[in-house]
């Protein structure tokens, strides 16, 4: 099993979710590729997120599933890139594929969610080490109107 992989979509899932996107890239509002699947999650405009099990290198898309925890969004693994490439339109495979608006497939998205384990938010982490405030070193421009300064002569009155 890939390490990005941290839950299992089940089985019988899988060409439910690929239909559901099928019918959501026709008449609602889906993100594809690595890029625009991110930034809807970060913006937590994402119901759904799929993501292919077959990515390589996994670093690609390592980030997803965490992002996801975090943002409360339920996600699914399907088998290759190629799959969900076919399922959103795309001539190639894709690695991963966010819904924003199912549109017609709204109650086969919903029966999805029922179905798939909820993610649970990452785990709280301990109270972070304080760490000395750091100074900030001048800009450059900064130093160099100081030391412009220094070098200009007094003026005798």
């Amino acid at each position: 099993m890939v390490s990005y992989i941290d839950l299992e979509t089940p089985a019988e899932l899988v060409p439910q979710i690929l239909e559901m996107l099928s019918v959501a890239k026709d008449g609602g509002k889906i993100k594809k590729g690595v890029n625009e699947t991110t930034k809807s999650i970060e913006r937590k405009m994402a119901k759904l997120v799929v993501v292919a099990s077959d990515v390589t290198p996994e670093e690609i898309v390592i980030h997803i599933p965490m992002l996801c925890k975090e943002n409360s969004i339920c996600y699914a693994f399907v088998p290759t890139k190629k799959e969900l490439g076919v399922a959103v339109g795309v001539p190639v495979g894709t690695s991963a594929v966010a819904v924003e608006n199912p549109g017609g497939a709204s109650e086969k998205l919903a029966d999805i969610l029922k179905k798939m384990p909820k993610p649970v938010a990452a785990v709280a982490r301990a109270e972070p080490a304080k760490e000395a405030p750091k100074k900030e070193a001048p800009h450059k421009k900064e130093e160099h109107k100081k030391e412009h300064k220094k070098e200009e002569p007094k003026k005798k009155e």
